[in-house]
This record gives structure tokens, C-alpha cells and sequence, in this order.
């Protein structure tokens, strides 16, 4: 049985990857609440929210440069901390995964009923098994059908613009008072959510074709890229619309397009909503099934999660263990809210421990620190892990404000974790 990952993942890929699991939901709907709390200045709130994500970035191109890995938030904390670190990190992430899916697959659903009436749950269904097919038969596929999303998306997002520019009014960014400086920054706890999965690629390390100068390239290219497409989306928004009325706006995008393409305006803003979300469900997909495949290789989940398939080259029964969990979860509540923070909170769990790893190894793994292609000098590289760490851990801590109920439930999940993990390595050890 073959036992490598096919690598299939061309630096296009790292950059759609990184992407299309950043720009997905998020930007169809954070966009009026940001508004609502800083007016015009929201913009400025993107620009501030990019940078902790920018600090993390780093030490993500860091460490995919210096030991690109499939499933890299388990096997890097694994191997740098603690291994029940990394199991716990991707133990949670399990929650935050198929929260993440739910999300995307309902929002998803609620626009295409926009134009026609469809059944919630069995097109979810639907688009899980969709998901699973691309991915099953070869990491180039689904890397194809992620830069062809991406690309369409773009476009999309280029023809908003440009249609959009000449209905822009200068009056609508004006700010009387001044710039509302507690708006703005009240904001960015909510815009950080733009940037999440900026660092996909990571999670593929073994199958990006020259991963260590095509990882740190790409994850640069993506939050560049991503910086860009949500100034502009922004700019027309408010300018079109003024902050009053987009911060009272369900669907603020649609609701823009409607002043500028008329009754074209639904189809168009639903389609590209279609694409972006869809790239999302895909790319989210591929991090967590690898996430799987890393804990089966390390021996922690059932060795069958490191099966690849001899021929399609994808860790099969990793994939369809994915597809297994999300129609798990739908039977849970379809409550947004808490399902943002179960996959905020997570993922920025997870940016603490990648942190972490980059100060680990520039200073107890010299080697590894010398065969990065992507790093600072030896004293910045290691400020600079600890700085991402703070930042993940602040961002964390801001979401207590909002509901804690997620914060409880994902407890209640580690410790469920810890029993299992603790039991599972003695059972090994005695198999010994």
C-alpha cells in the first residue's frame, strides 16, 4: 500500500487554499455589525484586524519552511511542546471543524433559497457528499476545483467593484464628529474572523510541491490578496450605501449591488456567495481531514485514519471519516452564534501553539531553524512567536464578552479528550 502523500498542491493552489477558507461567510455578513460600531472608520478596522493575523502569518511561513507537514497543528505541537498538546489542539479543532462546515453549508443554503425554495438539511447533505468527492480522488483535483472557485469568486468580486465605483459618494465616508477610535478598534475582535485559514496550506505540507519556498510565498500572497479584496468589497459598500444604512443591512453586499445592478443584483450576489462559500466548505474539508490522518499516523486515532489510497493518493478513509462528522452535526441546533465562536475559538488555539513552536524551534532546533527558507534573525524569530501567541490568546479572551457558552461546551470537549487520550496511550503501551 502506498504510504505517500501525492504531492499536488502548486503554489496557485497555496494561495486558493489560503483564500477560500479566509474569505468565505464571513465576509457576506460582518461587514454591516463592524459598520454599526465604527462607522466609515471601519475600514481602518480591517487594516488594524490584519495585523495580529499578519504576526501569526509569519510564523506560520516560518515553520512551513522549515518542516512543511500534512495535519501541521497537530505534528508540530506534538513534536515541538507536547504530544497531548497537539492532540488536544486538533482534538478541539474536530468541534471547530464541523462547526465550521454547518456554518458555511447553511449559509450557503440560505442564499440559493434567495432564488429558489430548497430543503435546508438534505442540501447540506448534498453539499458534504459533494465535498467528499472532490477530495477523494486526488489532492489535484480538489486543488483545481479550489483555484477555479477562487478565480470565479474574483471575478465576481472585480465586476462589484468596478460596476459599483461610479455610484460610490465621497459624502458617505465622511465622519462628522471625528473618527470614532473606540468604534474602531470595538471592531476588529469581529473583522480578525476575515483573516482565519489564511494559513491552510500548512495543513497540506506533504503535498505542496516545494513546500518550503512555495508555503511561505503563498500564505504571503493570501493575506495580501485577502487585505486587498476586502478593502475593496468595503469601499463600495459604504460608499454605495453610507455607515447608517449598511450597519441596518441583513445582507450588506446585496443590499449595495441592489443600488447599482438593479434586479440583476440577486442572482449576481447570490452566485458569488456560491463561490465563495463553496471554496471554503473545500478547503476547510482538506484541513480537517488531514488533521485526521496526522492523529491516525501518529498513533493516537486508529491507525486506518493514515490509510492512502494506493492509487488516488488521499487519505481516504480520513476523508470520509470528515463527511461522517458533518452529517453528525447535522443534528445539532443551527445557532450561528454559537457556532462562529466554536470555530473562532479553536483556531485561534491553535495559532497560540504554531506560535509557540516557532520560538521552540529557533531555539532548541538550530538545524531546523538554518533549513528554513522563511525566517527573521535567531533573537526577532523568537520574540516574534511569543508576540503571535499574545496576540491569538487576546483575541481569545475578547470573545468572552460575546457568549461563553461555547467556551464551556469546548471545556467540557477537551476534558471528554483528555480522558480518551490518556486511556488510548496506556492501552498502547501495554499493547507493547
Amino acid at each position: 500500500m502506498q504510504s505517500q502523500l501525492k504531492q499536488g498542491v502548486d503554489l496557485a493552489a497555496v494561495v486558493a487554499l489560503g483564500l477560500g477558507t479566509a474569505v468565505g461567510v464571513a465576509i457576506f455578513s460582518v461587514i454591516a455589525p463592524a459598520t454599526a460600531l465604527a462607522g466609515p472608520g471601519m475600514l481602518l478596522s480591517v487594516l488594524i484586524a490584519a495585523v495580529p493575523m499578519f504576526v501569526i502569518a509569519v510564523n506560520y511561513a516560518f515553520m512551513g519552511s522549515a518542516l512543511p507537514t500534512s495535519g501541521a497543528s497537530y505534528e508540530w505541537p506534538r513534536r515541538f511542546i507536547h504530544p497531548a498538546v497537539g492532540f488536544i489542539v486538533v482534538w478541539l479543532r474536530i468541534v471547530g471543524n464541523s462547526s465550521a462546515m454547518i456554518v458555511l453549508a447553511l449559509v450557503l443554503v440560505r442564499y440559493v433559497s434567495m432564488l429558489t425554495p430548497i430543503p435546508t438539511k438534505p442540501t447540506m447533505f448534498v453539499m458534504f457528499a459533494l465535498v467528499l468527492l472532490t477530495n477523494l480522488f486526488g489532492v489535484g483535483i480538489a486543488a483545481r476545483v479550489q483555484k477555479t472557485l477562487m478565480a470565479g469568486l474574483v471575478v465576481m468580486f472585480l465586476i462589484f467593484a468596478a460596476w459599483g465605483a461610479p455610484a460610490v459618494e465621497a459624502v458617505n465616508f465622511s465622519m462628522p464628529s471625528g473618527m470614532n477610535w473606540a468604534g474602531v478598534l470595538a471592531a476588529v475582535p469581529l473583522l480578525v474572523s476575515l483573516f482565519f485559514g489564511i494559513e491552510a496550506a500548512t495543513e497540506v505540507g506533504d503535498e505542496v510541491r516545494n513546500g518550503r519556498r512555495m508555503i511561505p510565498l503563498g500564505i504571503a500572497l493570501s493575506i495580501t490578496s485577502a487585505v486587498v479584496l476586502y478593502l475593496l468589497v468595503a469601499v463600495v459598500a459604504i460608499g454605495v450605501l453610507g455607515g447608517d444604512a449598511l450597519a441596518d443591512s441583513e445582507a450588506p453586499i446585496l443590499d449595495a449591488a441592489k443600488q447599482f445592478m438593479g434586479p440583476l443584483a440577486t442572482p449576481v450576489i447570490v452566485l458569488a456567495a456560491v463561490l465563495a462559500i463553496g471554496k471554503s466548505l473545500n478547503a476547510i474539508f482538506i484541513v480537517f481531514s488531514r488533521s485526521l490522518f496526522a492523529m491516525g499516523r501518529a498513533g493516537v486515532l486508529p491507525e486506518a485514519f493514515a490509510r492512502v489510497h494506493p492509487k488516488w493518493g488521499t487519505p481516504h478513509v480520513a476523508c470520509i471519516a470528515t463527511f461522517g462528522l458533518c452529517v453528525a452535526c447535522l443534528l445539532l441546533p443551527m445557532s450561528l452564534t454559537f457556532l462562529f465562536l466554536s470555530v473562532s475559538i479553536p483556531t485561534l488555539l491553535k495559532y497560540v501553539t504554531t506560535s509557540l513552536c516557532a520560538a521552540k524551534v529557533v531555539k532548541s532546533h538550530p538545524d531546523l531553524y538554518e533549513s528554513a527558507r522563511f525566517k527573521f534573525s535567531p533573537r526577532l524569530m523568537h520574540f516574534w512567536g511569543y508576540f503571535g501567541a499574545a496576540c491569538a490568546l487576546f483575541v481569545i479572551t475578547l470573545g468572552l464578552g460575546a457568549d461563553t457558552r461555547p467556551y464551556l461546551a469546548l471545556l467540557v470537549w477537551a476534558v471528554i479528550g483528555s480522558v480518551y487520550y490518556v486511556i488510548w496511550t496506556r492501552l498502547k503501551k501495554k499493547a507493547i
